[in-house]
């Protein structure tokens, strides 16, 4: 029959052994009085402090005096290991790779001359589990510990780790990992995040709602001396809509070595993604092209429309066509307009609209169009500044649900 008691009330620390209770041989070694191969409880409970105080001032001496010379270990860190010196390397790698490794006992089960321990393991991943690279985290998990003993020694040592929520922690760590790195190399694309030029003032960012997000933009200087601006959402979220946003900046980029006006570029775009099949996604952009003498040709595929602050009014930004990636034979159309001197063409995803505040209540255009005409005597970059904190600050204490992403763009005399 099973003897089940909780130990943590009762296991005193290594100092309250006396030897008398357990006895010690001239050569050092403890033995444990097992009664008619019978262990009692008391003997089972100061076994148990012994041992947690010897594994966690990493004594190997100490550990070693509980085996029998020709002992067996178990355990799913190690293969099947025989004899005290193959158990002994097995302790001093475990004391190796964590340093700070500790366990603590919490419970105790007796069957005659078996033992369990039930508690769990700690310790910090500074050289990596099972092929992983080290995530300097500090990792606990559980542990049941098997000992069969003879004649007053350890003669089978086996172990069963729970080790589901180490794996599982591992791998997010290797994910966000993974996704810092990606990040990185997204704001790389994104680097250009201010134009200035003798006839236009630009700036745009980002803020992703995860690691990396599927909102872009693009600043441009074209070779002819007009200067692009664009910005683009691929729908969903995560790691597939921002590979899809850096593959379609890519093309645009492509696309900026050679003249091109706005509607054919969403065209061929739109060409590109259809024959490469990726239902669901599909993606919205806008993208405008301004010259030194004001002139601004557009063209909207699906997104949300611009904002144009000029002198005579506010006005929406909507010719073009549908989104990309989603039609074969899609045709984009495109408006000209002529800009005067600090007009302001705000591009945004629907991220700074939609963004909710604590009683679910939406950014919306109206105070959009309200924070940028506050600012509109002030420079570009402070236009952005102002958009994306007001956005913030009226969502501040709730999670994101989008990207937040903003392009501003004015038109000043050459």
């Amino acid at each position: 029959m099973i003897r089940r008691f909780c130990a943590r009330e009762t296991v005193k620390a290594l100092d309250t052994v006396v030897e008398s209770e357990l006895s010690v041989s001239q050569a050092g070694d403890y033995t444990v009085p097992v009664s008619r191969g019978l262990m009692s409880r008391e003997e089972a409970i100061k076994f148990a402090s012994m041992l947690e105080a010897a594994v966690n001032a990493h004594d190997t001496a100490l550990i070693m005096s509980l085996y029998q010379e020709d002992a067996v270990m178990v355990s799913p860190m190690f293969p099947r290991v025989e004899g005290r010196a193959a158990i002994a390397e097995n302790w001093d790698r475990t004391f190796s790779l964590f340093p700070d490794w500790a366990v603590q006992v919490s419970d105790v089960m007796v069957d005659r001359n078996r033992v369990a321990f039930l508690g769990t393991a700690t310790g910090t991943d500074r050289n990596g589990w099972f092929g992983q690279a080290p995530t300097g985290d500090r990792i606990e998990y559980r542990v049941i510990i098997y000992l069969t003993f003879a004649d007053g020694k350890i003669v089978r040592d086996e172990r069963v780790y729970d080790l589901t929520g180490v794996m599982q922690r591992l791998e997010k760590a290797r994910i966000d990992k993974e996704l810092r790195v990606a990040a990185d190399v997204q704001r790389t694309l994104l680097a250009r995040t201010r134009h200035l030029a003798p006839f236009c003032e630009a700036t745009a960012d980002s803020i992703p709602c995860r690691a990396i997000g599927g909102d872009f933009f693009e600043l441009a200087q074209l070779p002819s001396g007009d200067f692009l601006v664009a910005l683009g959402d691929v729908a969903g979220k995560g790691p597939a809509s921002a590979l899809l946003a850096a593959m379609i900046q890519g093309m645009l980029a492509i696309k900026l070595e050679t003249e091109f006006r706005p509607s054919t570029v969403l065209a061929h775009l739109n060409q590109i993604l259809v024959r490469r099949g990726l239902e669901p996604r599909f993606a919205t952009l806008v993208v405008g092209r301004l010259s030194p003498d004001g002139k601004f040709v557009y063209s909207n595929a699906g997104h949300v429309p611009p904002l144009l602050l000029a002198r005579d009014g506010i006005r929406r930004l909507t010719v073009g066509g549908p989104v990309l990636g989603a039609l074969t034979e899609s045709s984009f159309e495109e408006e000209s307009l002529l800009l005067k001197p600090q007009d302001t063409v705000i591009l945004f995803s629907d991220g700074v609209t939609e963004a909710l505040d604590s009683t679910g209540t939406e950014f919306g255009d109206e105070r959009l169009i309200s924070c940028a005409s506050e600012l509109l005597t002030h420079s570009a970059s402070e236009v952005l500044q102002g958009i994306l904190s007001a956005v913030q600050d009226f969502s501040r204490g709730t999670t994101p649900a989008d990207d937040i992403t903003v392009a501003v763009t004015r038109f000043r005399a050459s």
